[in-house]
């Protein structure tokens, strides 16, 4: 699931994709472990869902991930610091825990996306509404910090 527990209490769903127009500008991915089932469009050239269980499989490559939302995000996080090559979406709520432990001096970047983005159903329809919550993009990897800094999708920062 991607995106689960949105602040909208509209959105009474589990599962939302990355827009394309944050996707573009990142460039391309070798995998990205948190899919949908039946994605819409490609986010990576490796897709795994939920029934292929993405925790438990090798990583390789350039990473993108837009992971479950909630307590198990910081798994997930952890999991893609370890790996050192990717770009997490998550909310921007750089006061939890999630962030001092797997963003503030781990991450090589984080990047502010302006505004709130409308986040898509798993059919590509885009929500009518916002993501009701700020979004940042975590660069692993100095390269991935060159390409948030390149994106225009917001103000980066420094991790580190």
């Amino acid at each position: 699931m991607s995106l689960s527990a949105h602040q909208s209490a509209r959105m009474k769903n589990d599962e939302w994709l990355t827009p394309p127009e944050i996707l573009r500008p990142l460039g391309r991915f070798d995998l990205d472990p948190c899919a949908p089932i039946e994605p819409p469009w490609a986010t990576a050239a490796t897709q795994f869902s939920i029934l292929d269980d993405g925790l438990s499989k090798p990583w390789g490559g350039r990473v993108w991930l837009n992971p479950p939302f909630g307590r198990e995000a910081v798994v997930w996080l952890r999991r893609l610091a370890a790996h050192g090559n990717g770009i997490a979406l998550i909310p921007a709520r750089t006061e939890t825990a999630m962030f001092f432990e797997a963003v503030w001096g781990v991450a090589d970047a984080v990047c502010f996306i302006k505004g709130r983005p409308h986040f898509h159903y798993v059919d590509g329809r885009r929500a009518p509404f916002n993501s009701g919550a700020p979004i940042a993009l975590i660069a692993y990897g100095i390269d991935n910090e060159q390409i948030l800094r390149e994106s225009g999708l917001g103000h980066v920062v420094s991790a580190k």
